[in-house]
């Protein structure tokens, strides 16, 4: 039985499992048309009301083909899209996220978006956005003249955008909590895993991450603004799979099992397996029942390959948060940085 929960003050009541479209999992834009309306529909019928998506999936790819999927289903969830600035959108912010707004609302083939949201996390200073880097944008370029704060104005003026929402990446609490206090925005998009759990809470001790998420889920829930959860399996390494060591899905996204970011976050991950052992089912089903156990939290997206993926992590909403013991547990390994500080580089 899929739960529900209030977003923030938009007051939409979202599943507490969203379907994101992104190139992570692959679905939407590696997987065939028949496969990718099987995999919605069927997330339809689980009550999955809550679909992810942006126009860099793909370079639009991932908003045509759920489009497509949701035509064939007949139906009409709650959609969120994105707008990405980039270096050459500088000059005119504010008519850059209208124009791609729009070329989001014909691909998709709606009239509206409920949730928009800018995909470049508030910086405190103006990043350099070299190439097509766009993680970031300047907290400043949010909110000056013919800004974001502009753009999203006329659209929620407009009626094409119901609420507005940006990403955080970690290192940003200070700027997400200056948009907070303008009252545009309703929602965010965040990291938060059993890797890095600093978005809900101060870092543990002992416990190292390349980014603190500043316990923003806590600052957005004080604001009455909701969170969407992105990358609950760390980019695929919480899953029981992962932990392993057997290959991704096809359709996934392929990493270099030789690098050491990848040989590090699977080795994290498999010092973890025991809350799959100890909650009676598995890793991934633990890493979204963990994100889930916030109350900040609103969604929880899922990346999914395949039919089966889709279906173990919508099981997660009925099985309720983490029992207190695995939390406490959870607790030491984190204070033993996963038993790894000194095992590899």
């Amino acid at each position: 039985m899929m739960r529900y929960r209030r977003m923030g003050r938009t007051g939409l009541a979202v599943s507490e499992i969203g379907f994101g479209c992104g190139g992570n999992a692959g679905l939407m834009l590696r997987g065939t048309a028949a496969e990718q309306a099987r995999i919605v529909a069927r997330a339809l019928e689980l009550g999955v009301n809550y679909f992810d998506n942006a126009p860099d999936y793909g370079d639009g790819a991932a908003e045509r083909n759920l489009g497509r999927a949701l035509k064939a289903a007949g139906a009409r969830p709650l959609l969120c899209s994105k707008v990405e600035i980039r270096r050459a959108d500088l000059d005119d912010i504010a008519g850059h996220v209208v124009r791609s707004t729009e070329d989001s609302l014909r691909r998709l083939g709606v009239d509206a978006l409920d949730v928009l949201q800018i995909h470049n996390a508030p910086w405190h200073e103006a990043p350099a956005m070299e190439g097509v880097y766009y993680a970031r944008l300047g907290i400043d370029d949010y909110l000056r003249d013919g800004g974001v704060l502009d753009g999203l104005a006329r659209l929620l003026r407009d009626g094409k955008v119901r609420h507005a929402g940006f990403v955080c990446r970690g290192d940003d609490v200070n700027v997400a909590r200056r948009l907070f206090q303008t009252g545009m925005f309703g929602m965010i998009n965040v990291p938060y895993t059993l890797l890095n759990p600093t978005a809900g809470q101060a870092p543990p001790p002992g416990l190292n991450v390349a980014r603190d998420g500043g316990g923003v889920l806590c600052h957005a829930r004080e604001a009455d603004v909701g969170a969407a959860i992105y990358s609950v399996l760390a980019g695929g390494f919480l899953s029981d799979d992962s932990a392993a060591g057997r290959p991704r899905h096809p359709v996934a996204r392929t990493v270099d099992p030789a690098a050491g970011a990848v040989r590090l976050n699977m080795e994290r991950a498999r010092s973890l397996r025991f809350l799959a052992a100890d909650t009676g089912g598995t890793l991934a089903q633990a890493a979204f029942r963990f994100v889930l156990s916030h109350p900040g939290v609103s969604t929880a997206l899922g990346g999914f390959s395949a039919m089966e993926q889709l279906e173990e992590i919508a099981a997660a909403s009925d099985a309720g948060p983490l029992p207190g013991s695995a939390l406490a547990a959870l607790e030491r390994v984190w204070r033993t940085d996963f038993g790894l500080a000194t095992a590899l580089p």
